[in-house]
């Protein structure tokens, strides 16, 4: 498992509602095991050398749900961080977020704050959450904030693939993009970020995701040739 670790992997938390209705339960429900699911695999991915870990937890299509639910998601975080903060401490994981948090409510952005700052030292995994994030906002964000900085003389207009990053939310390219409970779709996440990402589409549903199907992916990532448009040496 040590070699050729993805620097970078990003996750798609798809599943916590089918989950809970195939058990009778609430979607909330759902949530609240995903969010279990989350502890889980930070703690795998920080043992196995992965550095960056952006798991995709709230969309800024998904206020369009129902407001009980909307609710609960908000609450989420405090809940998270209560339970696993110290864990998180002792483990050397740093937690990071990527989106605007400024519309969710005042409670729900000073707890996220609170442990973006208290985790900030730390130098194992870094935990990226995308809360209220969309890939499509990230670059209208990133392209209005470059035409101001020329506009203001800050900058040449010179524009180049690598200069977008400074400009994005999530500045790493990502190595492994994986989405869980069997959807093919990328869902407006990280679009520029995985332009030479693997996929990998696994049936398995959040709640259940674990540490063996993070195993299991990171050696299904392992097996592939990573060519970047080029070819192999020919033998």
């Amino acid at each position: 498992m040590e070699a050729n670790i993805p620097q970078t992997v990003a996750i798609i938390m798809d599943g916590n509602g089918r989950w809970a209705k195939a058990r009778g339960l609430p979607r909330t429900a759902g949530h609240k095991q995903g969010a279990e699911a989350i502890r889980t695999v930070a703690l795998a991915a920080n043992k196995m050398g992965i550095q960056k870990l952006i798991l995709y937890a709230f969309s800024t299509e998904n206020w369009k749900r129902p407001e009980q639910e909307v609710s609960y998601l908000c609450k989420l975080p405090g809940i998270f961080f209560k339970r696993y903060i110290k864990e998180l401490m002792e483990n050397n994981i740093r937690v990071t977020f990527a989106g605007e948090l400024e519309r969710f409510p005042e409670s729900t952005q000073s707890v996220i704050q609170k442990a973006v700052n208290q985790t900030a030292c730390n130098t194992g995994l870094n935990l990226d959450i995308a809360i209220n994030y969309g890939s499509r906002r990230e670059l209208v964000l990133a392209m209005r904030q470059y035409a101001q900085d020329v506009a203001d003389g800050k900058r040449l207009n010179d524009m180049n693939e690598a200069g977008v990053s400074e400009y994005l939310m999530v500045p790493e390219n990502v190595d492994l993009l994986i989405r869980t409970s069997g959807e093919l779709r990328l869902s407006n996440f990280l679009l520029w970020q995985i332009a030479y990402a693997e996929f990998i589409f696994t049936p398995i549903a959040w709640p259940d995701f674990d540490s063996q199907a993070l195993a299991d992916c990171i050696k299904e990532f392992q097996s592939r040739h990573r060519r970047f448009g080029g070819l192999e040496d020919e033998k």
